[in-house]
């Protein structure tokens, strides 16, 4: 069984042993459920969900900074009566591989300001991003991999 299923009925189990079926107390549920799940992860054979959900839990902080990153940079272009864009179609060679990776990737990019996705080469090795913001397309094709695009495949893979 996947272990994210597990935790959601040790989790409904936690409440209904304490007889407190509250959003707080199921919270509760999930941490001890996932706290005994990762020490018993061997024995039991489950993996995938207990090793990916840290990564997750440290990717959400990582993309909201970027997230609030790129939206201060197109405000702050907005208000200021000069224009500092710099607008480029920058191609990214990609790691990921499968069609999952490269839609995350895609669509994180998209999301933030400033940046969009505009095509996945054929052989789909590469991925075509306007900016509006490039200073340095070494610097930039380094961020997004670096950053963005080894952060979501330590999610998923």
């Amino acid at each position: 069984m996947n272990a994210f299923v597990w935790i959601l009925l040790l989790s409904i189990l936690w409440a209904a042993m304490t007889e407190e079926f509250t959003l707080s107390n199921l919270g509760i549920g999930f941490v001890l459920s996932y706290i005994i799940l990762y020490a018993s992860q061997h024995v039991l054979g489950v993996s995938g969900f207990i090793t990916k959900f840290p990564r997750f839990l440290a990717f959400i902080p990582f993309f909201a900074m970027e997230f609030i990153k790129a939206n201060l940079r197109v405000a702050y272009d907005i208000v200021t009566p000069t224009y500092h864009m710099r607008p480029a179609i920058v191609a990214i060679p990609l790691e990921a591989k499968t069609d999952e990776e490269i839609t995350s990737l895609a669509n994180l990019i998209s999301l933030t300001p400033g940046t969009l996705s505009l095509d996945v080469s054929t052989d789909r090795k590469v991925l075509y991003i306007y900016t509006m913001f490039i200073r340095d397309r070494d610097s930039f094709v380094r961020e997004i991999k670096e950053g963005l695009e080894k952060r979501i495949l330590e999610v998923l893979r």
